[in-house]
């Protein structure tokens, strides 16, 4: 056994807690930079640009990181997404108002798909293939953690203190993954040469395979009904006169909820097919957008976002699932690549899209449409 492999357990769980704390700067930026806006009486269409700005360079980017990771190894760019992190949350200290707020969104997603993607190949390496799903599971759960925290932390900070204050503390979290991963404490894996295997039809070919395309459609359903929920939530919040933390309380429901239902997904796995999975949480996903224009109440959203969550958390493990199982012999990389670049693309495109919407007809036909959309990919999917 190598050192590496050896030290693999620690080395995952000390990944997972580096990951936990630039995740929760994600996570908290995106509630911050969305009230600060709107407190700047920045439109629903500018908080919607701001938000696809997260995705808009990962959109393009993620594969050649990918390669990067392969080829220098993951150190540097763990190390270098998290000091673009803590760059990009300081900047508004620097210059308040709405136009750097552009600059902190692009340099933050984009940071932060640098550290998730050498994440991600790390944990692929840490440890034997058999104990591969485990560790992603529990990675998995490190976000969800971060994802509670963030939206929580920092809609009491700003109820509490004020935006400068909200963007400084953020801006402290990214320096403990910088100065752990500078120190070169960690086993992390070593460059290896990447594998290649010359594909004549690329991407295409993989879209060619039916059951493929049909996992990248609902994919990118339950990618636009996460990305949704996390732009519009501010916005309807801020519209019918909630709170900072009351908004942040909402946001942490839903990240509460993806936790517990990754906490069971195991036993959901050993007894239901992935399709049977995917068809309820999309039914579900659209019946509770369906039902948010119709409640104002903290307790209603709350335990709308929930019920949401508990929908788009039991998806995810699904599709990446059916992916190991459907993806040709030495190309499930690439898969995974066209659903990040799925991934990516919704969160750049739905902000715009359904910002632009929102502004011209109101919130509520936003989520109706995104219901109808939902429950249509349900119906879809009833069978493999």
């Amino acid at each position: 056994m190598s050192a590496t492999e050896g030290r693999a357990p620690r080395t995952l769980l000390a990944l997972i807690a580096l990951g936990i704390l630039n995740h929760t700067v994600l996570t908290g930026s995106r509630v911050t930079v969305s009230l600060y806006a709107l407190s700047l009486a920045g439109s629903p269409f500018v908080v919607g640009a701001l938000m696809g700005l997260y995705s808009f360079l990962p959109m393009w980017l993620a594969v050649p990181a990918g390669r990067l990771s392969d080829r220098i190894g993951v150190r540097r760019p763990l190390l270098i997404g998290s000091l673009g992190i803590g760059l990009g949350i300081v900047l508004p200290c620097v210059f308040p108002g709405v136009p750097v707020l552009f600059a902190t969104t692009c340099l933050i997603g984009v940071s932060f798909m640098l550290f998730q993607v050498a994440a991600q190949n790390a944990t692929g390496e840490l440890g034997p293939p058999s104990e591969r799903a485990k560790n992603f599971s529990l990675l998995a759960l490190g976000y969800s953690i971060s994802g509670f925290v963030g939206p929580l932390l920092v809609g009491l900070l700003i109820d509490h203190t004020s935006y400068f204050s909200t963007f400084l503390v953020l801006s402290f979290l990214p320096l403990v993954p910088v100065v752990v991963l500078a120190r070169g404490g960690l086993a992390l894996p070593s460059p290896h040469a990447p594998h290649l295997r010359a594909t004549s039809g690329g991407v295409a070919e993989l879209l060619r395979n039916r059951r493929l395309r049909r996992v990248f459609a609902v994919n990118a359903l339950f990618a636009m009904a996460w990305d949704l929920h996390t732009f519009f939530i501010p916005v309807y919040g801020a519209r019918i006169g909630l709170s900072a933390s009351g908004i942040g309380v909402i946001l942490a429901a839903f990240a509460a909820a993806t936790f517990a239902v990754r906490l069971v997904m195991p036993w959901i796995a050993r007894r239901f097919e992935e399709f049977e999975v995917l068809t309820t949480a999309l039914f579900v996903a659209g019946a509770a957008y369906a039902l948010f224009p119709f409640v104002a109440n903290v307790g209603a959203l709350m335990t709308l976002s929930f019920t949401l969550g508990l929908a788009l958390g039991s998806g995810q493990p699904m599709v990446m699932s059916l992916l190991h199982g459907l993806a040709p012999a030495g190309r499930m990389g690439e898969a995974v690549g066209v659903r990040m670049s799925i991934i990516n693309a919704s969160t750049f495109a739905v902000p715009l899209l359904f910002g632009a919407i929102g502004s011209s007809l109101g919130i509520g036909p936003v989520f109706w449409l995104v219901g109808a959309a939902l429950a249509s990919g349900g119906y879809l999917s009833r069978k493999p």
